[in-house]
This record gives C-alpha cells, structure tokens and sequence, in this order.
C-alpha cells in the first residue's frame, strides 16, 4: 500500500472536520487549508472523494462548508485510503519472472497487507483521541 500525499491530506482533512465540527457548524475548505498546509485545489478534489465515499457532506450557502457524515469511531484510515484510490505497493508476481523478483514481490506483499491490516486496526477517533491527549497540559508537583 502507497500512502501518498492524498491519502495524508484526506486524513488530515478528516480529522479537521471530526475536530471543527463537533458543533454541527460546517466547515469552510478554506480553514481547512489554512490549518493543515494543504493545496488548495488537491482539497477539492479530496473533498470530492469523501463526499462520494459518503464520509463528507457539502453544505451550500453563505455558511456552508463540510461536516462529517459518519462518526470518526466508525471509520478507520484504510477507509480514508481506500476512498481516495490509496494502490498497492507492487503488482503480484508473474510465473513468467525471475524466482528472485517472485521470491521479493511475495515479501513486498505481505508487507502491504501487514499495512492494511495496521489500517483497519486504527480510527480516526483514535488518532482525533491521540491528538488531544498531547495537548493536555503537563502539571507538575
């Protein structure tokens, strides 16, 4: 599994609306961009995709913007990755190739499949959970 720069971007994407839109106030792709660093014009097309994966819905108007449309404890980051075309690592091997490119597109592979195992393993309430226990002031006695 490739974890390119749309997938990272979706994911902050995600993230940034699980933790702006708690209050069912949208949120403007423009915040979005300012918060996380993210092209303008890829955000578009990320926003896109979430909405047609139907993790994101588009709110018209003057105060429109994005909100999420699942709960971030019901969808994990190989969700996130598979709705923005996150490919494989490496195709499969022919028996047409050498045993020695066989012997490594196997290693290769099952390294992409430990991956996305990972992936479905981790939440975005679970990243969102991680983020906000960082940022809890340390008190010391």
């Amino acid at each position: 599994m490739v974890i390119n720069a749309a997938v990272h971007y979706a994911c902050l994407a995600m993230m940034d609306l699980a933790i702006h839109s708690e209050d069912g106030v949208p949120v403007r792709s423009a915040e979005i961009i300012l918060r996380n660093e993210i092209p303008g014009p890829y955000l578009v097309q990320i926003l896109r995709s979430l909405k047609s994966a139907g993790f994101v819905k588009a709110v018209r108007g003057s105060q429109g913007g994005y909100l999420l449309e699942v709960a971030p404890d019901a969808i994990t980051l190989l969700d996130i990755a598979e709705a923005i075309g996150c490919p494989d690592s490496i195709e499969p091997a022919r028996e047409d190739e050498p045993s020695a490119q066989r012997a490594l597109k196997k290693h290769w592979r099952a390294a992409d499949e430990k991956s996305r195992e990972l992936l479905a393993r981790v939440r975005l309430g679970d990243v969102i959970r991680s983020i906000r226990e960082s940022e809890e002031p340390m008190f010391y006695i």
